[in-house]
């Protein structure tokens, strides 16, 4: 029988981790210039649209993990609420989305570093990167807690930093954000569309994403069902708040929109002409830890994921009592933890490009999966036992699978990244569900339980449906 995980962790040390992996100062740097790049100033609405679905699927997450709060995650619940297929297929989804995730945050630490080591070779940092992050998760998940948390403080003042550089003497009024939005055209600009902006507003939607990640610490949280809850509303708030100011910020600051439209590093661009570049050293010094914290906290996440997998057999028997280890002295699932971290170094050698396109849309799906799961989780009583429960219900799952419909519909018109992304995203879901029916229903050994610690955790083995709570 699998050991469980150790409840070492306070709201505030989950919140702490949780904000790591959602990474504001990451997101702003490496992510936010792919939605400027593609909606130019638009990319204030796309983050403030974002911002609106993150309301309604914090909501959606909140109430969720307040009934599962499982190491997990998405398919944990979804598997609890709609049944083991669903489940599966969400699990498919999650696993190599977040594999991917890490591959693609680590990259970013080479860039940040070539201001001061030209040479390096972004590739290699990316991976020794994701080595020595697996490393140091491996110890107590209080100290991993502390880590991020100092590490997230400096990332905080970073973005401080840039959104004075902006606001303080902006080069534009805000009304040019809100009634004129432009993206670049050749060597000048042109109104930007409303689908170029709804086309940005899902990788908007992907540089929020991670508030939702408390879940995976539901097993090493002490009072996880209502902790939980209250970690992924704060989450979601500082996320919002540290990431559309920055960006707003450089919108409103840059001293030429064509100038910054075009740059190779906008963000350098931007602190430069307005800071210097003894600035752009420091900020870009500060982005490379925060970005070294996000692999590490990403990777926490993960590896949870891929432990609680394996404890419910979803794999091969010897790769399911490797993965399923839990480290004696500091309660971490050791072996999934250096399995994920060794993979993700793998990943960081891919071309960064199909890393996009494959996370693309990816999380659009587990978002829908989880609106549908909020519905009739009510409807069937498998979320009962939620402790906290979201305001004006159905309006926020409603709401958010709107929003996420049109989001895909933008995506399925886009031929560069967004249809190839939800084609990808269309492969994974059936190489699970053929892997499900060939493998997992053949022997039917695919068990869902929660940690062993807490006699209240829902359990259930029927492989056919969601079945009836314990």
């Amino acid at each position: 029988m699998t050991a469980p995980l150790r409840r070492r962790l306070k709201t505030l040390g989950t919140l702490l981790i949780t904000l790591s992996a959602v990474s504001p100062a990451s997101s702003v740097f490496i992510i936010a210039p792919g939605v400027i790049g593609g909606a130019g100033s638009g990319a204030f609405w796309s983050f403030l649209a974002a911002g609106v679905v993150g309301i309604f699927m914090a909501f959606v997450y909140a109430e969720l993990s307040s009934a599962y709060p499982l190491a997990g995650g998405e398919y944990a619940i979804v598997a609890r609420t709609l049944g083991h297929l669903p489940g599966f297929l969400v699990l498919g989804l999650m696993m190599i989305t977040q594999l991917l995730i890490v591959a693609v945050i680590a990259l970013g630490v080479g860039t940040y570093l070539s201001v001061l080591f030209p040479a390096v070779h972004g590739p290699t940092v990316a991976a020794v990167t994701c080595a020595l992050a697996a490393v140091l998760a491996i110890f107590d998940i209080r100290l991993n807690a502390w880590v991020t948390g100092i590490f997230l403080a400096i990332e905080m003042l970073a973005l401080v930093v840039v959104s004075a550089l902006g606001l303080v003497h902006p080069a534009r009024p805000f009304t040019d954000l809100l009634a004129h939005p432009v993206v670049a055209d050749g060597a000048g600009v042109v109104p930007a569309s409303i689908g170029v902006i709804a086309v940005a507003t899902s990788v908007a939607i992907f540089a929020y994403n991670g508030y939702g990640s408390a879940v995976y610490f539901g097993e090493e949280t002490q009072d996880a069902p209502r902790g939980i809850a209250r970690a992924i509303l704060w989450a979601l708030g500082v996320t919002v708040a540290s990431e559309l100011v920055p960006v707003t910020a450089v919108l409103l600051g840059a001293p030429d929109l064509v100038s910054l439209f075009g740059a190779p590093n906008q963000m350098s661009y931007f602190i430069t002409a307005r800071g210097g570049s003894t600035l752009n050293t420091v900020i870009s010094l500060a982005v490379a830890l925060a970005i070294i914290n996000a692999v590490l906290a990403i990777l926490l996440i993960t590896s949870r994921l891929v432990f609680s997998s394996a404890r419910e057999q979803a794999w091969p028997r010897s790769a399911n009592r490797a993965l399923s280890s839990v480290h004696r002295r500091f309660g971490t699932p050791w072996i999934a933890t250096v399995a994920t971290g060794a993979v993700c170094a793998l990943l960081c050698y891919v071309d960064p490009q199909l890393l996009l396109v494959v996370t693309g849309t990816s999380i659009v799906a587990a978002y829908a999966a989880l609106c549908l799961a909020a519905i009739v989780g009510r409807r069937n009583g498998s979320t009962a036992r939620a402790a906290y429960r979201m305001p004006w219900f159905p309006a926020a799952p409603i709401l958010a699978l709107a929003a996420l419909g049109y989001v895909v519909y933008q995506n399925a018109l886009d031929e560069k990244i967004g249809r190839p992304s939800l084609l990808v995203t269309a492969g994974i879901v059936l190489a699970s569900l053929l892997y499900y029916l060939g493998a997992l229903r053949r022997r039917g050994t695919w068990i869902l339980h929660g940690p062993e610690d807490d006699p209240h955790a829902p359990v259930r083995s029927n492989l056919d449906g969601p079945g009836e709570l314990d």
